[in-house]
């Protein structure tokens, strides 16, 4: 690995009039202290603001649905199905919104994107009346999924400002910060139903915030030149196995994430008989903590290795679910709830530790091809950065399986024990293909034939 310069680097010049970075190096660590650390913060705080309310307005349907009492004449299969079709868009439009970033720059891009989120937030406020038709309500509820893509952007956009040894704790800060607009949005809900307000009371709270995150975007965030729209990038991502692999395990960690915090509430009033108001003092305690301990899961990657945390959070994700069995068939609500937390402060760690994961990998590849310093570090943000939006959408379709899984559970058994069942299975697998890929002792194989440089690639995986 070649040494950082040490000379002092100037501020990358930009195009006059507008907010362009030409150059930007954050792996020369001269000018990552002297100027790019302040600028990659600042633009990871407003990012963050942005991806917030994104993820706000896309689980918003998972307290809409808390609203929606019988005279809405919804059943709890119809209620399922609106929020699977609500996180199902969110995962389809992460793989536009990740080149979107290349094609309008960074900061353009969070101001379009923020914009957009008053869409579906104005829908919503428009049709929420008893009467209004299922079709209707699923229609509105699909426009809300474009809130799940600001969390592909604002990742790629992130990824490029930061170097390899930072990216662990920016990106758990950056998702974690957007992972929490989940919980708030339950907590304003909590507040609304407290005070006997109406959906439009919550929906109407949005709609300035919206404009204040685009308005900031504008004014504080920068673009990136170097941030190219790459399609060899994307075609390349998407042949290379790592990329499949890695969007396996975050099916388990955020699809995990996210489809519990579309379905818990669900649960506790159709299995535990809960009310909207019970269910909300409740909800927003296990999403809100699995976002607040994303970055530990990114901080504890840096430091011990993705795949070693990886591993050995998918064990207790398996154990917390094993007992949520136990305990939806005991119908324990008290032990439900306390290892329902636990599970989605796992899958919060869980969400840190496999996003570190990525660029690691792409980083074992270049070192493996012979690449090293900036070339390396310029192969690992080019394909790293593509494969973001491809992992963060087959994640996102997890929490779609968990609705579906959910909602056939209640159908055939009348409780979400079945749907556990199948999770604990799928927990066992991702550990397994953890272990397997990227923890296994790779020296059988290397002496099976495999070249100076595969062997040096297969023993870079055991450090991701």
């Amino acid at each position: 690995m070649t040494a950082p310069s040490t000379a002092p680097a100037p501020l990358p010049p930009t195009k006059k009039g507008s907010r362009w970075i030409e150059e930007w190096d954050p792996e020369n660590e001269a000018f990552w202290n002297e100027k790019g650390e302040k600028i990659a913060r600042r633009n990871l705080l407003f990012s963050v603001l942005s991806e917030h309310i994104g993820f706000s307005i896309w689980t918003m349907w998972s307290v809409l649905v808390l609203f929606m009492g019988p005279e809405y004449g919804l059943t709890p299969a119809d209620k399922f199905l609106l929020t699977s079709m609500v996180t199902l868009v969110g995962a389809v439009v992460r793989v536009p919104y990740t080149f979107a970033v290349a094609v309008f720059g960074g900061r353009n891009w969070t101001i379009i994107s923020a914009g957009l989120l008053l869409i579906p937030t104005i829908a919503a406020f428009t049709v929420m009346d008893p009467g209004t038709s299922f079709t209707t309500f699923l229609l509105v509820g699909l426009l809300a999924g474009i809130g799940g893509g600001n969390f592909a952007s604002s990742m790629t956009n992130i990824n490029a400002f930061f170097p390899l040894r930072k990216k662990g704790w920016a990106l758990g800060l950056n998702a974690g910060g957007g992972n929490i607009g989940v919980p708030v949005i339950q907590l304003i809900a909590l507040a609304v139903i407290g005070a006997s307000g109406g959906p439009r009371v919550l929906l109407g709270i949005y709609i300035p915030l919206i404009v204040v995150a685009a308005t900031l975007a504008a004014l504080y965030m920068d673009n990136l030149s170097s941030v190219k729209n790459d399609t060899g990038a994307a075609i390349d991502s998407a042949k290379d196995v790592h990329t499949w692999i890695m969007s396996f395990l975050y099916v388990g960690t955020f699809g995990s994430f996210i489809g519990y915090s579309f379905a818990f509430g669900q649960v506790l009033t159709n299995q535990f008989g809960r009310t909207p108001l019970q269910a909300a003092y409740l909800t927003f305690i296990g999403p809100l903590l699995g976002s607040l301990i994303r970055p530990v899961g990114g901080w504890l990657a840096d430091r011990y290795g993705g795949a070693r945390i990886t591993l050995y959070n998918y064990i207790g994700m398996a154990a917390a679910t094993a007992v949520l069995v136990f305990a939806s068939m005991q119908k324990s609500l008290p032990l439900f709830v306390c290892v329902f937390v636990v599970l989605f402060v796992l899958s919060g760690l869980g969400n840190g530790s496999t996003y570190k994961m990525i660029p690691g990998i792409f980083q074992a590849k270049a070192v493996a091809k012979g690449l090293e310093g900036e070339a390396a570090a310029a192969y690992g943000r080019r394909l790293s950065g593509a494969s973001m939006g491809l992992i963060g959408a087959v994640g996102a379709l997890g929490g779609v399986g968990i609705n579906l899984a959910f909602r056939q559970s209640f159908l055939s058994y009348g409780s979400g024990t079945g749907a556990f069942v199948a999770f604990l299975a799928f927990y066992a697998a991702c550990f397994g293909v953890t272990w397997a890929v990227y923890l296994r002792r790779p020296s059988g194989r290397i002496t099976a034939g495999s070249t100076a440089s595969e062997a040096k690639q297969q023993l870079s995986y055991a450090e991701v």
